[in-house]
């Protein structure tokens, strides 16, 4: 499945991280058939875990999630996924982004969570996920609503971050 050409990864400040992704709808089956290989090439090649369709630039509510190494590879990919419960008991885990590539910061967010969601067949699937696959389903889940993980931080944390970010990306553009 990860065999298609990987798609290149939206990177902040593009606007498009902060739009709402609509659900995904009968009529985009084959196009999301199409998309969600070239997804998970992405996240195979960038590398990463999660990828979620508007970080590739499509406003759709799909996200692909794969914590296997390469030789035991076990990717979801989750069209319309939605967060159905989430505990009280919270965890905190450090936390990355494929489009604030580098920056990485410790993160709060519920300990479990029962995610619900439908494959590329349009079987309905469930799971209850904790620790660093709840963390990634959240992750990419906040994507679709235009939420970046650098939003759960204090805004001292999150101005230090984007300011490193924003130095990398300047000496990135000289080195170019």
């Amino acid at each position: 499945m990860a065999d298609a050409p990987p798609l290149p990864i939206l990177l902040l400040p593009d606007a498009r991280l902060r739009l709402k992704a609509r659900p995904v709808a009968e009529g985009d089956a084959d196009a999301v058939r199409a998309l969600a290989p070239r997804m998970l090439a992405a996240m195979y090649a960038a590398p990463g875990i999660g990828l979620a369709a508007p970080q590739v630039g499509e406003s759709l509510r799909l996200i692909t999630v794969d914590l296997q190494p390469e030789e035991r590879r076990e990717p979801f990919v989750m069209v319309n996924p939605e967060i159905v419960e989430a505990s009280r008991e919270i965890a905190q885990r450090e936390e990355g982004c494929l489009s604030i590539p580098d920056q990485y910061a410790e993160v709060q967010r519920p300990a479990t969570v029962k995610v619900r969601w439908r494959d590329l067949d349009g079987t309905r699937r469930e799971m209850v996920a904790d620790e660093l696959m709840a963390t990634c389903v959240q992750h990419e889940i906040d994507h679709l609503d235009g939420v970046l993980f650098i939003d759960h931080l204090s805004p001292l944390k999150r101005n230090m971050l984007l300011r490193r970010y924003n130095k990398d990306q300047r000496l990135k553009a000289l080195e170019g």
